[in-house]
């Protein structure tokens, strides 16, 4: 999973990146350079913490989420098409997090001027589509020269055209790529776009100290965080953090808040293996099979499914072990069309 950071100058982007990773990344940006910082960051769930204290494991592996800081997106960088080195690191996210300026600081100039969240989210919003439309508008025209030279694939070059005219409408009518729907086919065709508006997008508020979310209305999902404050607790201990949080009245950390925020909004749900070797979290899409939850472990436990044993969390915890849950009937056998849920411990039989 990773999620790319984005926003204007001045808006605080890694400043939320460094409460987001315990980092400590300079926030002064370089003027004019184009930079992107990278940090891996363990997800934190009490659940991995518990099946590690009841089979002791050697090895104890959560579910990691790839935050990058991404600078270089500004206000009309999309007229011409975002250049190939940024599209090209946008390109590679799941998804992003837009970081909005709510904070007033004399010390800071915003770019525009002035402090105006409901204006920045729809400059930053209207850049994803704009540089979309550009794309398929390219796309078009050298679908339309390859038809007028002849030679290519007749059938193929009409699937596309249909496809990316579709998408044309949608973009000039205003609406973002991740609203329609695709069958497989159209997935598979469009993945080696990195159409930026097929990507969610979450929106963060960064504001000061008392400060409230702005009112407004978002066709995406929100939230609201003191970036500044979290980042500074984010650099503490985690005793003084304890004490720094409860004066500031904070219950829960930026990280924990976020990537709960993340999994949400990249449809993402964790199961879990087991053993006295390993106790390890995995990733894998809500509405996930049992033998694609397979293929997230190993390619060749895809291939070779045969069956998959499957206990709920809940139960193996209530019940105190896996051979507590298989006397009581919980550990079940599962076939390939099996829905994963959120927590199962799942343990793949294969033929290979």
């Amino acid at each position: 999973m990773k999620l790319g950071i984005i926003g204007l100058p001045q808006s605080g982007k890694t400043t939320i990146f460094n409460a987001l990773t315990r980092g400590n990344t300079p926030t002064t940006a370089s003027a004019g350079r184009f930079e992107v910082h990278t940090a891996v960051v363990d997800v934190p769930d009490p659940r991995v913490d518990a099946l590690s204290k009841m089979f002791n494991p050697k090895k104890t592996i959560y579910a990691k989420v790839t935050y990058a800081d991404i600078a270089g997106l500004e206000s009309g960088s999309a007229k011409s098409g975002i250049s190939g080195q940024l599209l090209n690191q946008l390109a590679q996210m799941d998804g992003f997090i837009l970081v909005v300026r709510g904070f007033e600081n004399d010390l800071v100039m915003h770019p525009n001027g002035s402090v105006d969240p409901k204006r920045d989210v729809d400059s930053m919003l209207s850049e994803l589509l704009l540089n979309d439309l550009i794309a398929v508008e390219r796309k078009l025209e050298r679908l339309t020269e390859e038809r007028k030279k002849g030679g290519t694939d007749k059938a193929l070059n009409e699937k596309q055209t249909v496809l990316f005219t579709r998408l044309h409408e949608a973009l000039n009518n205003g609406t973002p790529l991740r609203k329609l729907e695709y069958s497989h086919e159209e997935i598979k065709e469009l993945a080696s776009y990195g159409l930026l508006t097929r990507k969610p997008v979450l929106v963060v508020f960064n504001m000061s100290e008392g400060q409230t979310k702005p009112n407004m209305d978002l066709d995406v999902p929100s939230v609201t965080l003191q970036g500044k404050l979290e980042m500074e607790i984010a650099q503490l201990s985690p005793e003084d953090a304890v004490l720094f949080m409860e004066e500031y009245g904070i219950k829960e950390l930026s990280l924990s808040k976020m990537i709960r925020h993340s999994y949400d909004l990249l449809q993402v749900q964790s199961f879990f293996t087991v053993g006295e070797d390993e106790v390890r979290a995995w990733e894998t899409k809500r509405g996930a099979t049992a033998q694609e939850a397979a293929g997230e472990i190993h390619t060749d436990l895809m291939r070779g499914f045969v069956r998959a044993e499957v206990v709920a969390y809940d139960d193996l915890i209530s019940l105190g072990g896996m051979n507590e849950a298989k006397a009581k009937g919980k550990l079940r056998l599962e076939g390939k069309e099996y829905l994963v849920k959120d927590g199962d411990i799942v343990h793949i039989r294969s033929s290979l």
